[in-house]
C-alpha cells in the first residue's frame, strides 16, 4: 500500500470526516449555550438536560436502524438523507419560539445526525485497507473528536459576541460542502435485493430509551414514588428488555447480538460505554459550571477546553500508527487511566478560582489520555469484525457511545446533588474520573492485541 493516499482517498477521507465531524460537533457545541437557552426559554437544569438528551435519544436509537440500512442501500444514499435532514432541523431548532418546540427539533435533528457516523466510517473501511486504514481512522477519530471537543469554543463565541440561535447554524457550511465533495467522488452504492429494516426495533429502542430517560431526569423533582416516575421507568425498560429479545429472532436484527461473540468487539464497547459517558458528563459540567459558578462568559468557558483539542490534533494520528504497530491494549489501558487523573485535578477548583492553576492542568492529562484512548478503541473494535459488517458495526459502538453519555446527563442532578454549584462540581469530577479509570481496567483484562497484522483481505479474529 503506498505511503501517500491517491486523489480519490483523500476526498472519501474529507467526506467521512465532514460528515461526521457535523453531528458531533452539534452534539457539543450546544453545551455552552445552555444557560443562555435556559436563560431566554425557561426551565433551568431540567430544560439544560432535555435539550442535550433529546439529540442522544435519536442518535444512540437509530443510529443502528442507519447502520443497517447504509449497509443494506448504500453509503452515500444515507448520508445524502443526514445531511438535508440535518440542515433542515438545524434551522428549526435556530428559530424556536419555546423550549418544548426546541427539544423537538433536536430530537428530530438526532434522527438524522444518526445517518451520519456509521455511514461515514464504513466509507473508510471499504476504501483503505491495512496500515492505510488504520492511519485514516487516525485521522478520522482526531478530527471528529475533535469536533466534540472544539464545539464549546465555536459555541461560546457565538453566544457572546452574536446568539445561541446561531450557534446551530455552524453546521451549515460543512453540510454543503460535503454534498458538493459527495457529489464529485464517484462512489457508486450497491442495493442488496434482500434488504429490509426492522423499523418496529427502532421503535421500541426509541421509545424505550425516551421513557427511562424521562424518568432519570424528572426524578429529582418528582421522587421514585410518584407513577409519574416509576411507570415510565418500567415501562421503558419493558419495551427495551423486548427490543433486545427481538434481536435473537428478527430475520435482519438492527442490533445484531452475534457481533458480540467476538472479544474484542464486546470488551471495547464496554470500555466505550465507560470512557465515552465520562466524557459526555465531563463536557457537560466543565462548562456550565464556569459560566455558573466563577462566572466566565461563554467564549472563555468553551475556550477552557482548547488544550484538549490541541493535544488530540498534535497526536491522534501518531497514537493510531503506534497501535496498528503495537497493538491497542496498552493505549486503552493507560489513557483513560490518564483522563481520570486529569478529572481528579478538577478537585482543586475552589472559590478563589484560578483557570492556570486549578482547570488547565487537568485540561492537560485529558488531552493527553484521549488521544492516546480514541484511535486504538476505535481500530480495535472495527478491526475484530469483518469489512462488510463494518457499517453496523460501526453504528453499534456509536450508539453504545452516544447511550452512555444519554444516561450520565440524565442523572446529572443525582450525581451533581441537585444542583451545579462548587460541591456538584466536585462530585461531578469524582464520578468522571472512576468512571474513566474503569474503563481503563476493562480494556486492560479484556482486550487483546492481533496477534499478526490483518490480511488486506480479512479480518483479524478476535473472538478468543
Amino acid at each position: 500500500m503506498p505511503q501517500t493516499m491517491t486523489g480519490r482517498e483523500r476526498t472519501i477521507l474529507a467526506i467521512a470526516v465532514l460528515a461526521s465531524f457535523v453531528a458531533f460537533l452539534d452534539g457539543t457545541v450546544v453545551n455552552v449555550a445552555l444557560p443562555a437557552i435556559s436563560d431566554e426559554l425557561g426551565g433551568g437544569l431540567t430544560t439544560q438536560q432535555w435539550v442535550v438528551d433529546a439529540y442522544l435519544i435519536t442518535l444512540g436509537a437509530l443510529i443502528l436502524v442507519a447502520g443497517s440500512v447504509a449497509d443494506a442501500y448504500g453509503r452515500a444514499f444515507v448520508m445524502r438523507i443526514g445531511l438535508i435532514g440535518f440542515g433542515i432541523t438545524s434551522v428549526a431548532i435556530a428559530i424556536a419560539p419555546t423550549a418544548e418546540f426546541l427539544i423537538i427539533s433536536r430530537a428530530l435533528q438526532g434522527a438524522a445526525g444518526a445517518f451520519l457516523v456509521p455511514s461515514s466510517l464504513a466509507l473508510i473501511t471499504s476504501t483503505f485497507r491495512g496500515a492505510a486504514q488504520g492511519r485514516a481512522i487516525g485521522i478520522w477519530t482526531a478530527m471528529t473528536t475533535t469536533a466534540m471537543i472544539a464545539g464549546p469554543v465555536l459555541g461560546g463565541l457565538f453566544v457572546d459576541f452574536l446568539s445561541w440561535r446561531l450557534v446551530f447554524l455552524i453546521n451549515v457550511v460543512p453540510i454543503a460542502i460535503t454534498l458538493w465533495l459527495l457529489s464529485r467522488a464517484g462512489v457508486k452504492d450497491t442495493r442488496r435485493a434482500d434488504a429490509a429494516i426492522d423499523w418496529l426495533s427502532a421503535a421500541l429502542c426509541t421509545i424505550g430509551l425516551g421513557l427511562m430517560v424521562f424518568a432519570l431526569i424528572e426524578q429529582p423533582r418528582l421522587g421514585w414514588t410518584s407513577p409519574a416516575i416509576w411507570l415510565p421507568l418500567v415501562v421503558g425498560a419493558g419495551l427495551f428488555a423486548t427490543f433486545i429479545i427481538r434481536q435473537r429472532f428478527a430475520r435482519h436484527p438492527i442490533l445484531p447480538l452475534d457481533l458480540f461473540r467476538v472479544r474484542n468487539f464486546w470488551t471495547g464497547n464496554v470500555a466505550t460505554t465507560f470512557i465515552y459517558g465520562a466524557l459526555a458528563l465531563n463536557g457537560f459540567v466543565v462548562v456550565v459550571y464556569l459560566q455558573q459558578g466563577p462566572g466566565l462568559p461563554a467564549t472563555l468557558a468553551g475556550l477552557a477546553s482548547l488544550p484538549v483539542t490541541i493535544l488530540l490534533i498534535l497526536l491522534s494520528s501518531r497514537v493510531g500508527a503506534l497501535a496498528g504497530t503495537w497493538g491497542p491494549r496498552l493505549f486503552m489501558t493507560v489513557g483513560p487511566i490518564t483522563m481520570g487523573a486529569g478529572a481528579l485535578l478538577l478537585l482543586t477548583v475552589s472559590h478563589a478560582f484560578s483557570y492556570w492553576w486549578q482547570v488547565l492542568p487537568s485540561m492537560i492529562l485529558m488531552g493527553l489520555g484521549l488521544a492516546l484512548t480514541v484511535a486504538p478503541l476505535t481500530s480495535a473494535i472495527l478491526g475484530a469484525i469483518d469489512t462488510e459488517r463494518s457499517g453496523i458495526a460501526s453504528a453499534v459502538n456509536n450508539a453504545v457511545a452516544r447511550v452512555a453519555g444519554l444516561v450520565t446527563i440524565a442523572m446529572l442532578a443525582t450525581i451533581v446533588g441537585g444542583q451545579l454549584d462548587l460541591e456538584g462540581f466536585h462530585r461531578a469530577a469524582i464520578v468522571t474520573a472512576a468512571m474513566m479509570v474503569a474503563g481503563g481496567l476493562v480494556s486492560w483484562a479484556g482486550i487483546r492485541n492481533p496477534e499478526a497484522p490483518a490480511d488486506e483481505d480479512q479480518a483479524p479474529k478476535n473472538a478468543a
